[in-house]
């Protein structure tokens, strides 16, 4: 019978874990970005039951390479242009080997007070990193919490929401009117989940139109359907604005949207879960207008776009009274001196599950490994080569691209001149199979006008010039051919 791993067997393994992750990482340009494995292939190499004995950990790796890597789709290849990066590096992964290897279970300050305390300051390092307003610190009303995901902070920030507008009734009684939520039709779809999960339901998220042009919501309409609710005696709850939608990188326009919500007391949510990021860069600090103002709530995604493995969502609120009004329940088995003193955060209280994993060691890691000067190299390299990527597609007449792009995604369609919208949309959808069959690259398609295009999201730590011009290089060939 197999016993614990030992200290000494551990190092072993461990030493080779490490360097099969760093030969995969060196290697890594040699596997097709999209995994070739068709539905069930993975599953049918698995043994159909467990083992009775314990088999150690050669047959663990032995089987990583043999079963596990032909179902892998390689997120951090330099040719992964699809959805948006997941950005992994050096420093996340070992912050994360040691979180895994302390075991701590961070729930409340008392279960480790260092858990809380470097959330504490690594969120409010963050907000300065991005110029965040002061309101999000954690020495004011507000402060900052790493949640898994930024689904789970538009559904934390409903939630909060829904406990400031009707005073903690609905937390209490249930809901018992109509209450409403306002997105796009550009906005992620975690906020109608979330408004299923809340019991808001999906028939009351209000879809607020757009600029064509620019794909931002539009505040006018925002403002003409809050009136209208009301007089009809619905009570909003949230309107979710986005910077950096997820189909264009659309940006609405925060400090008009910020306006409206003022006028009606209702509060607002900022979703910039992919280029919120950026502000780590002095020069797209305009990412962050209209939050010191009207923002009540803010999430960002450092597991996207800042060299930090997933998962890892930074969200901010202004004022954590309704969020945690909202959130804390103190059964006696959680009670404990800390927490009746009043002195510690307990970040049980600002998310959805009781337990949580120590993230900010990622985070802090990342952010002391490459300083701020690191990060923006990063952010500003993957913008750059969205640049060129973008000046190539727009210099060629058989290509459309879509503006504006300030980021690191690009959206563009073949011309395919003569043919009608329909067929031509069918053989975009037909070059981005062929391009992705290819191993060599991976893309995705949006709708923009009822036409679709051709995402290239560039972000990867890996990806290069070369990379960038080989994949152009490769559309342009697919689609001539």
């Amino acid at each position: 019978m197999a016993g614990h791993m030992t200290p000494e067997e551990f190092r072993r393994y461990g030493r080779q874990v490490v360097d099969w992750i760093a030969d995969y990482q060196e290697k890594i340009e040699s596997y097709p970005v999209l995994s070739q494995a068709g539905p069930g292939e993975v599953l049918n190499a698995l043994p159909a039951s467990p083992p009775e004995k314990g088999e150690g950990f050669d047959a663990v790796l032995a089987d990583l390479d043999r079963v596990i890597m032909p179902g892998i789709t390689h997120w951090q290849h330099p040719g992964f242009f699809a959805y948006f990066p997941a950005n992994a590096s050096g420093p996340a992964i070992l912050g994360d080997l040691l979180s895994a290897g302390l075991g701590v279970q961070g729930m409340l300050w008392a279960t480790s007070p260092a858990c809380t305390e470097l959330e504490t300051r690594t969120i409010d390092w963050l907000a300065e990193l991005l110029d965040l307003p002061g309101r999000f610190r954690s020495d004011g009303t507000g402060g900052g919490v790493i949640q898994d995901s930024a689904s789970s902070a538009a559904l934390v920030a409903i939630l909060a929401a829904l406990h400031r507008a009707d005073g903690g009734a609905a937390g209490r009684d249930g809901i018992t009117r109509r209450h409403t939520l306002y997105i796009s039709s550009q906005t992620h779809s975690s906020l109608e989940k979330a408004a299923k999960i809340a019991g808001i339901g999906a028939a009351n998220v209000r879809v607020v139109d757009v600029d064509p042009a620019t794909l931002a919501m539009d505040p006018a309409h925002l403002d003409a359907l809050l009136t209208e609710d009301t007089a009809a005696g619905a009570l909003p709850v949230m309107v979710c604005a986005t910077i950096g939608t997820t189909s264009t990188t659309a940006v609405d326009p925060v400090p008009t949207i910020g306006e409206v919500c003022r006028r009606h007391g209702v509060w607002l949510h900022v979703d910039a879960a992919y280029a919120g990021v950026a502000a780590v860069c002095p020069e797209f600090r305009w990412v962050n207008d209209g939050l010191a103002g009207y923002a009540d709530s803010y999430s960002t995604n450092p597991h996207k776009w800042l060299l930090t493995n997933f998962d890892c969502n930074a969200m901010w609120v202004a004022d954590r009274g309704p969020l945690i009004g909202a959130l804390s329940i103190l059964p006696e088995y959680l009670r404990n001196q800390a927490t009746t003193s009043g002195e510690v955060i307990d970040y049980r209280d600002w998310q959805i599950p009781l337990g949580r994993r120590f993230r900010a060691l990622k985070l802090w890691s990342v952010i002391r490994w490459y300083g701020a000067e690191g990060l923006r190299e990063h952010v500003r390299t993957g913008v750059r080569l969205a640049r060129d990527l973008a000046s190539w597609i727009d210099a060629d007449p058989g290509f459309e691209l879509l503006t504006p792009h300030p980021f690191g995604l690009v959206c563009f369609r073949p011309r395919w001149d003569g043919m009608p919208d329909e067929e031509a949309d069918a053989a975009t959808l037909r070059l981005m199979e062929r391009l992705n069959a290819s191993g060599a690259l991976y893309l995705t398609h949006t709708k923009v006008g009822g036409r679709v295009l051709l995402r290239m999201a560039i972000g990867s730590p890996a990806t290069r010039d070369k990379h960038v011009r080989e994949a152009w290089r490769r559309i342009r060939e697919e689609a001539a051919g």
